[in-house]
């Protein structure tokens, strides 16, 4: 097997210097535009280099993660079939797709390196009818076949987008006929819902990367394969996606209500809708954010209990609940990366930050690079470094970073997150366009101050854009002596004649408020500031009794203060709070917390839900 392999890696090697300039000097270009068009462009600007806490966790997701990636297990069950695992196949495309966003924002040349060397592989393992799964041809189409063939499709067009390199193209579209020519309504053709795992979900999410390669190609067969998946869904034994949202709205109801799957075929339906205009997809979308998001949402942005969604508010979040899975963390952020995309409503965004903030960054250890397959809230994070189906996705989900911190609203552009980063972009003046740079200097999360360098050729009248996130009170920003003020979950519009060099002051409040444990955890209690939600995590909390006599928090009984000294030697992060419990006879109780996010890279059991054992009463 290794020789088999090592002939194969120094084949690819020689393709890799002879094709050295494959690419385009112009990316290329989708065919197909979507008919509702977008208010927010899902697309990198010319330069979005995050380097505050988000660039913090990109850069480590790129070099503990990315470039330490097992390239032979990626790529051992294309090049020895079968694959050792049922699902291996997808692990390769999410990489891809991970690597080539990474790529486009970093200009990385040993990731460029490493990611040219994975897919001269792959490609080279494809049959000549377009096959590049990972069974044997007994057992094509059974089991997760299609769905490894949906994550080649999605890493091939990722790389094509990154590098114009027209064999990733070829390689796609070769599947894409394959696809076509196998499942079908017509003589001779299969029920795709036979071909996978959970009322058929697994295989008809192919849906999703299939409307990308009509888009890419302007091949109608494939738009017209994807009309017949939705039509599948109401076969016999099918999960039935868009009639039980549109009746039931209620996502648990929907097939065996396995979350990752069904999230994924749902993204699929939010596209087809933007292909086509059909409101009725429209609606199954809205039906399932509300639904997920008002019954199935934990505090952290992640849903899932075992991998499916669960009956109304049932969010149990220890280890045992097997909750967050990491693929429906990733799944959950693109549905609303899609939806805000359409409809530039930030009732979209405030999920996007949520998930971010929370439960995708906490999914991976900043210090290793290892990430857990279920990431609880109680308890210690089961960080692994090895190769599996969350353990891919979750690198996937940091690598849209740059997509998401600056865009553009209705062609403006508009700062969405107060990180520290620098983007260049093109800014209209009415006459022409400019090109523009934002150099923002920021500690946010750490404080709600940033400072945003605004660089310009020249003078110009036009328009720039500030989001006021949900949770920000106090919010302002001031250029040049003039204010301007923001209600939360607001968008500010500044039109002004913009000088070279103008500084954007921008200062917010960053509030502290208690969560109530609710339905699954009463008499517990949780700690948000900002966007974040905080951790008690035990390696910070030395004491033998941390759980004795903790008093609910009421208002002006909680205090929460910076205490950044209080975090051990080589911790990944600078965050750090005390927060002071006070009762009406005790001195105040203090447990040191830090950002979810951070908690447990050490190994140690953290906690979010907090019980309190004591009331502000008792003697």
């Amino acid at each position: 097997m290794k020789s088999k392999y090592l002939i194969a890696y120094f084949l690819i090697c020689f393709a890799i210097i002879i094709n050295t300039d494959v690419g385009a000097s112009v990316a290329p270009r989708q065919k197909v535009q979507y008919v509702i068009p977008d208010a927010f462009p899902l697309q990198f600007p010319q330069q979005n280099i995050l380097s505050g806490y988000l660039g913090d966790r990109y850069f480590q997701n790129l070099n503990n993660r990315l470039l330490k990636i097992d390239e032979q297990g990626l790529l051992d069950g294309f090049l020895n079939r079968p694959g050792k695992q049922r699902w291996v196949g997808e692990h390769v495309g999410k990489y891809l797709e991970s690597a080539a966003n990474t790529w486009t924002t970093t200009q990385n040349n040993p990731l460029k390196v490493q990611m040219d060397r994975v897919f001269n592989t792959l490609i080279s393992t494809q049959k000549p009818d377009g096959y590049l799964g990972t069974y044997l041809p007994e057992n094509y189409w059974t089991s997760w076949d299609v769905w490894v063939h949906k994550y080649d499709i999605y890493g091939l067009l990722a790389y094509y987008r990154v590098t114009g390199d027209q064999r990733a193209m070829d390689a796609a579209i070769k599947i894409g006929d394959l696809l076509c020519n196998t499942f079908g309504d017509g003589q001779g053709q299969k029920n795709i819902l036979k071909a996978g795992s959970h009322t058929g979900m697994a295989a008809t999410s192919v849906l999703d990367p299939m409307l990308d390669l009509y888009m890419w190609t302007a091949d109608k067969k494939y738009l017209e394969f994807c009309k017949y998946i939705i039509r599948s869904y109401d076969f016999a034994g099918g999960p039935a996606i868009v009639q039980t949202l549109l009746k039931d709205k209620q996502v648990n109801k929907v097939g065996n209500a396995k979350a990752y799957e069904m999230l994924s075929n749902i993204l699929g339906l939010v596209k087809m809708y933007r292909l086509t205009g059909d409101k009725n997809l429209l609606s199954v979308s809205n039906n399932a954010f509300d639904d997920i998001t008002s019954k199935r949402l934990y505090i952290t942005g992640s849903s899932s209990d075992h991998e499916h969604f669960l009956a109304d508010n049932i969010l149990k979040a220890d280890t045992a609940a097997h909750m967050g899975e990491g693929c429906v963390t990733t799944t959950w952020l693109q549905f609303n990366m899609q939806m805000f995309s359409i409809t530039g409503n930030l009732k979209f965004y405030n999920e996007i930050e949520k998930s971010v903030y929370n439960h995708l960054l906490g999914a991976e250890n900043p210090q290793t690079g290892c990430v857990s397959y279920y990431t609880p809230l109680m308890g210690a994070k089961p960080y692994r470094c090895n190769i599996t189906c969350c353990l891919s996705s979750i690198p996937r989900g940091i690598s849209f970073l740059p997509l998401i911190n600056y865009g553009r609203i209705n062609n403006i552009p508009t700062l969405l997150m107060y990180e520290a980063a620098s983007i260049k972009d093109s800014i209209e003046t009415g006459k022409e366009k400019l090109s523009i740079g934002l150099d923002i200097k920021s500690e946010f999360p750490g404080n709600g101050k940033a400072k945003i360098l605004v660089k310009l050729p020249q003078k110009a009248k036009a328009t720039l854009q500030l989001r006021v996130p949900v949770w920000a009170t106090n919010f302002t920003a001031v250029i040049n002596g003039k204010t301007y003020t923001g209600q939360p979950n607001q968008i500010i519009k500044i039109e002004r004649l913009w000088n070279n060099q103008d500084e954007i002051s921008v200062s917010f409040s960053i509030p502290v408020s208690i969560i109530d444990g609710g339905k699954s955890y009463p008499g517990y209690f949780a700690i948000r500031r900002g966007p974040q939600i905080l951790s008690l995590d035990q390696s910070i909390n030395k004491s033998s009794n941390l759980f004795d006599d903790i008093v609910y928090p009421t208002a002006g009984k909680y205090k929460l203060l910076e205490t950044n000294s209080k975090l051990p030697t080589g911790w990944a992060g600078r965050q750090c709070y005390t927060l002071q419990l006070v009762s009406n006879r005790d001195k105040p109780k203090e447990l040191v917390l830090v950002p979810y996010a951070d908690a447990s890279q050490t190994g140690a059991e953290a906690f979010v839900w907090i019980k309190s054992n004591k009331s502000i009463t008792d003697n």
